[in-house]
């Protein structure tokens, strides 16, 4: 298992041009929930250009799908991406989930409506807004995302009890 590099994989894909918003457990440490997470998951926005700029960067990772066995023929290209929504890729800089339509959303452009911009190490990226984020954890349902959602549900009732 390599070692887990998030700044390393919001590089690549930022150095390829690929349009993407950070989603799940990294976003939610931008927006200040104390949960570790030790993968990188995006939204990626679905264009050919975009998708071809995204297979660039796994490519350049050396992305190979988690969870499957080796042998499995898997083409990294912009068709094959085209074709599915969801991807869990094992890279050299860790764990790297990749989906088109988070659970609860409607994609990208869904998403871009409510992203918090922040910038890391000179990089500008996108982050779900917390009410995204909690719909996403809603709409997944999965017993550590219902953890989170109490999280977040706290950080979303301190936002709001704070003062404009």
């Amino acid at each position: 298992m390599a070692d887990f590099e998030p700044n390393r994989l919001v590089r690549t894909l930022y150095d390829e041009g690929v349009a993407f918003i950070i989603i799940g457990g990294i976003a939610a440490s931008f927006l200040g929930s104390p949960s570790a997470t030790f993968d990188l998951d995006i939204c990626y926005e679905r264009s050919r250009e975009n998708l071809e700029a995204l297979a660039r960067a796994l490519r350049s990772l050396n992305a190979k799908l988690r969870g499957i066995p080796e042998d499995v023929p898997f083409r990294l290209d912009a068709r094959t991406l085209a074709m599915g929504d969801h991807f869990t890729f094992a890279t050299d800089a860790g764990d790297f989930d990749c989906l088109g339509t988070p659970a609860g959303t409607d994609g990208y452009e869904d998403l871009l409506r409510n992203v918090v911009d922040v910038e890391v190490e000179g990089i500008p990226i996108k982050v779900a807004g917390l009410d995204d984020l909690i719909r996403m954890k809603r709409a997944s349902g999965r017993p550590k995302d219902r953890i989170e959602l109490e999280i977040l549900g706290a950080l979303r009732d301190e936002i709001d009890r704070e003062p404009e």
